[in-house]
């Protein structure tokens, strides 16, 4: 016998496009300081100018406050691209071996779902980029959202093909084990969609032409729809087998799928409710929006609480993040904590702020957004520490001598 290192990212599996998912999340947090902290009257989003014109007249802290939201932008940004990057090479690589053939007629088939989760938010971190770097872009940017459109689409087409072949394939051929259906793992196809259904919802609230808003909203709706129906289908089947078999210790990071699903489900209905606003003479009062957010993060923290019981309870964190052992289902811890830092900031800002309930930069404004600035330090910890675990260590492994 002799040795070889290996990275635990040397055993390759499709839930790594999580790791790209993640670095995108942190992106988009970064864009919450800039969406509710600096002004931007003349179109629904900050760009380039009012970021420059908000640099200009700000005091040092304001200005210290932009540049670290563009450096975590364009930082988190590189590794979401870059960690795409990699994983489509590596799955190209692995479609070719038998762990790929054995993950195809498995209930892991689903996991192939978070390459059009991580394909979407890439598209939508695009768009971010371009709004904060890119001087002029909201001057052409009604000529992007018919390309925007057509780019999202694809990806929905990719998921849905691919969650139709896993449906289709146990629907004719059986073969779904249910004792391995004690996690939220299943609920992983849903959120892809919910991501594709978000970024389409985004011509609806941005766009100026009712036509292109019109087509955002029905091809968003779809999607919204989708996402929500496999959704609670397969969290109603999980629970089943969770209370019979009990939680699958290295899939109980899934247990908090909901909360980034929430988050992005109530984004993409925010931008409906804008754009039928604007173009189609729907009204919502400042009062209906607190009360849709709060039911939102109600959930979530409903589901949070589940699912932090289960994963202390089992020592999860003692077992995969601090000790030997490495699964790469870690990376879906980050996403709740990102999902939560954007759902608190719409929260505070569009429900608290906008209903009238506090002020803004007040002393509660600045202490509950201290919550969600917290989660969001939290969470680039985490993705600090599970890179270096998973693409950073090297380990000695057994091989058969020749």
């Amino acid at each position: 016998m002799s040795d070889i290192l290996k990275r635990p990212a040397d055993r390759y599996s499709p839930l790594y496009f999580l790791a790209s998912l993640g670095a995108g999340g942190l992106a988009v947090t970064f864009f919450m300081w800039l969406y509710f902290w600096v002004p931007h009257p003349d179109q629904p989003v900050p760009v380039f100018e009012d970021i420059a014109a908000a640099f200009g007249a700000g005091d040092p802290l304001q200005q210290a406050v932009i540049v670290a939201a563009a450096l975590g932008i364009a930082f988190f940004a590189f590794h979401n691209i870059r960690l795409l990057v990699w994983n489509l090479a590596s799955y190209a690589r692995f479609r070719r071996t038998e762990a790929y053939a054995k993950l195809r007629s498995s209930n892991a088939e689903t996991q192939i779902t978070a390459m059009p989760l991580a394909l979407a938010m890439t598209i939508n971190v695009g768009f971010i980029l371009g709004m904060v770097f890119v001087p002029g872009l909201w001057s052409v940017v009604e000529y992007l959202f018919p390309l925007a459109l057509a780019g999202f689409l694809a990806v929905g087409v990719l998921a849905l093909s691919q969650i139709g072949a896993f449906l289709g394939r146990i629907k004719t051929e059986g073969g779904f084990d249910w004792a391995a259906n004690n996690s939220f793992a299943q609920v992983l196809p849903a959120f892809a969609l919910s991501m594709v259904g978000v970024g389409l919802a985004a011509p609806a609230a941005l766009s100026t032409v009712p036509l292109i808003s019109g087509i955002a909203l029905v091809l968003s709706t779809f999607f919204l729809m989708a996402a929500v129906a496999i959704a609670l289908v397969a969290i109603v089947l999980a629970v089943h087998s969770m209370s019979v078999h009990g939680v699958a210790p290295e899939a109980a990071p899934t247990l908090l799928i909901v909360i980034p699903l929430i988050t992005v489900l109530g984004i993409l209905v925010m931008r409906q409710n804008h754009g039928l606003h604007v173009h189609f003479g729907a009204t919502e009062s400042a009062g209906e929006t607190l009360a849709l957010l709060t039911k939102f993060l109600s959930v979530q923290v409903l589901f949070g609480l589940f699912g932090l019981a289960i994963l202390r309870r089992q020592g999860y964190a003692r077992r995969f993040l601090f000790a030997t052992e490495h699964s790469v289902s870690s990376y879906a811890l980050v996403c709740p904590g990102v999902a939560l830092n954007v759902m608190l900031f719409f929260w505070i800002n569009k429900g608290l702020v906008g209903a009238g309930l506090i002020a803004k930069f007040g002393i509660a404004y600045w202490g509950l957004t201290a919550i969600a600035i917290g989660l969001q330090l939290a969470m680039i910890w985490l993705v600090f520490h599970l890179n270096r675990r998973h693409f950073g260590e090297a380990r000695a492994e057994a091989v058969p001598a020749e």
